[in-house]
């Protein structure tokens, strides 16, 4: 019989490796590594003919990842005991997606005359694997950030061990920068951001994460966040099936993962120019929802999340970019319909037209595009932000007849667009758009595309 997927009980696909991680194809082979690596061979058993490792012995899974990296990656690595053991084909899951993001025509690339991808590893760790995995897989460049001294010195080994990328790396001590003189604007500007809180009556920092971190002059593609997932250090030691050390600077912070990542998105707001994308791994699907609404309230154009595959273990990715999405600033001068119309199938009795009416208005402002909703006749007028209306003037700009950057300067004033929810039976709802002007049809064309996949990856969940 033919395979296919695995599914979930809920019939859903469940998520595989990502195809080009190194380890889809097939699993690290114990007894071969065993056979190359005596250093490994103690930590081997086999059963059945089948060869396993305790993943509940520190030592054992160390001495993997040492191996996997050198065998299948070229790379030198070591960690003390204690420091926070990674997983070497899922964090390269991580490292595939970034690059997934990248390649996508979605979010243009920062102007810069640098063609190298420059990532930002926020808390690196001794383990330092990020950038070791992303110089030595793809040739990208990193900086990679931690506040302990052990982290900041078990990182610049692990990559001073490695001449061959060594250039691409570089380890910086957020804790040294977030205290010196130079940030003390950016200290200012954190205070706005909520990244100073009072402990006692006294002025507290946040630890740094971003801001005071990344310099002035700086640009990078992207950011990448392992963060610390538990609120408590007793939190953190409930999962027995596994030893991957990890000390509490790496597992822990106050609020979990839920407060570090809305620091990063807190961060991210002033520093929406500097990055391409910004992402973090999430270890909570339920916190990923919420991390999810916080990011289109702080103004992010586009929002992407997805799911690894971790063994046993579920981990979410969450990316959200400021920049105006490519397919956003279409030329204006390109054939679209003039209606775009979508049903959405199948809701409980709870969810109905002003639920997807809601969702569609924050879509809109998540795409800084300026709406006016009516709850009464259930639409939403639609107009075109001066940011998305000066870069479709740019793109008529090389059009040859006289006079046509004018016109379309006069064209996309007023509104540009509305949308009507229809309840067409109980829970089945079309959704219909129509253009109100005819200078903007490629644009119109793109978004309604993108709030459809939106509406429909939202209320799928909903279904019945």
């Amino acid at each position: 019989m033919g395979g296919g997927r695995k599914r979930r009980r809920d019939g859903k696909e469940a998520p595989v490796i990502h195809p080009r991680n190194r380890y889809a194809a097939a699993a690290p082979d114990f007894a071969m590594l065993a056979s190359l690596y005596p250093s490994f061979s103690p930590f081997v058993s086999v059963s059945r003919g089948r060869a396993s490792i305790d993943f509940t012995d520190f030592s054992a899974t160390r001495e993997l990842t040492r191996v996997l990296l050198l065998h299948d990656h070229g790379v030198n690595w070591w960690i003390p005991d204690g420091q926070l053991c990674p997983t070497v084909p899922n964090r390269s899951n991580y490292i595939h997606w970034i690059e997934d993001l990248l390649s996508s025509d979605l979010i243009p690339p920062i102007s810069s005359s640098n063609k190298t991808v420059r990532g930002f590893d926020i808390g690196t760790g001794a383990n330092c694997i990020y950038p070791l995995l992303g110089a030595s897989l793809l040739g990208w460049s990193f900086v990679g950030s931690d506040v302990t001294d052990v982290a900041l010195e078990w990182a610049k080994k692990n990559v001073e061990s490695n001449p061959q990328i060594a250039n691409l790396i570089e380890i910086r001590n957020a804790k040294k920068l977030s205290c010196s003189s130079e940030s003390e604007a950016v200290v200012g500007e954190a205070v706005k951001q909520n990244a100073l809180e009072p402990v006692d009556g006294v002025v507290k920092s946040k630890p740094p994460i971003l801001l005071g971190i990344v310099k002035d002059s700086e640009s990078f593609d992207f950011c990448m966040c392992n963060p610390p997932f538990f609120k408590s250090i007793e939190e953190a030691g409930l999962n027995k099936k596994t030893s991957y050390g990890g000390t509490a600077e790496e597992m822990v912070c106050p609020g979990g993962e839920q407060a570090f990542i809305t620091h990063i998105i807190e961060d991210s707001v002033s520093l929406k120019n500097s990055f391409r994308w910004f992402t973090s791994m999430v270890g909570r699907k339920a916190n990923l929802k919420l991390l999810v609404s916080k990011v289109r309230e702080a103004g992010a154009s586009v929002v992407k999340t997805t799911e690894f595959v971790q063994g046993e273990t579920a981990r979410w990715g969450l990316a959200w970019s400021f920049i105006v999405p490519r397919k956003m600033i279409i030329s204006s001068s390109t054939q679209g319909k003039v209606s775009h119309s979508f049903m959405l199938y199948g809701f409980r009795r709870e969810y109905g037209a002003f639920q997807v009416l809601k969702s569609a208005e924050t879509f809109f402002h998540a795409s800084n595009l300026s709406c006016k909703t009516d709850t009464s006749l259930f639409s939403i007028d639609v107009t075109l932000s001066d940011e998305q209306a000066q870069a479709a003037m740019l793109h008529h700009e090389s059009d040859p007849v006289e006079g046509s950057s004018a016109k379309l300067q006069s064209a996309v004033t007023g509104i540009s667009f509305r949308i009507s929810v229809f309840e067409q039976m109980p829970g089945t709802l079309l959704v219909k758009g129509s253009l109100l002007n005819k200078a903007l049809s490629g644009i119109f064309s793109s978004t309604l595309s993108q709030l459809e996949d939106t509406l429909k990856m939202e209320f799928l969940s909903k279904a019945r």
